[in-house]
């Protein structure tokens, strides 16, 4: 494991289960299933289409701190509209890259129109955390003698 791996190989470690809401639900309705769901995202998708993304950080900046209510706010009005995403070949370092310089959290995983999954800032971190104790372990091996030839 490393950093760059594609971030398919991190779908298939987490499944790639896609949390999904339409344009037209209602803010309180997606905070719900982000809590049922325990996830910090949901993808908005309108007839089979990527149409946008929503977070945690859309409901707190764009309807708390602005007084909007929550039953009567449409998703698509907080939403991400277009959203960043990468192909499943796409190196993990490459995806963290794309966060960081553009300081979000969900990358959408996306190929040829379909939609296979969403990654997050931490599912990257657990991966490349996980891939420097494999290389740390790989090098101790190597120093005491253990590794195979």
């Amino acid at each position: 494991m490393r950093v760059l791996d594609p971030v398919s190989f991190i779908l298939r470690k987490k499944g790639s289960d896609i949390w999904s809401v339409p344009s037209d639900a209602t803010v309180y309705s997606v905070m719900q299933m982000m809590a049922d769901k325990d996830v910090g995202a949901l993808l908005v998708i309108d007839q089979g289409q990527l149409v946008g993304l929503v977070s945690e950080r859309d409901y707190a900046r764009k309807v708390i701190l602005l007084g909007r209510g929550s039953k009567d706010t449409p998703v698509s009005e907080i939403m991400v509209a277009s959203p960043i995403t990468i192909r499943p070949e796409c190196s993990v370092d490459e995806a963290m890259r794309l966060i960081t310089t553009n300081r979000i959290r969900h990358l959408p995983v996306v190929c040829d129109g379909k939609i296979l999954g969403m990654i997050s800032i931490g599912d990257l971190v657990n991966w490349m955390a996980f891939a420097q104790d494999q290389t740390i372990e790989h090098l101790e091996h190597y120093i005491e003698g253990k590794y195979p030839c």
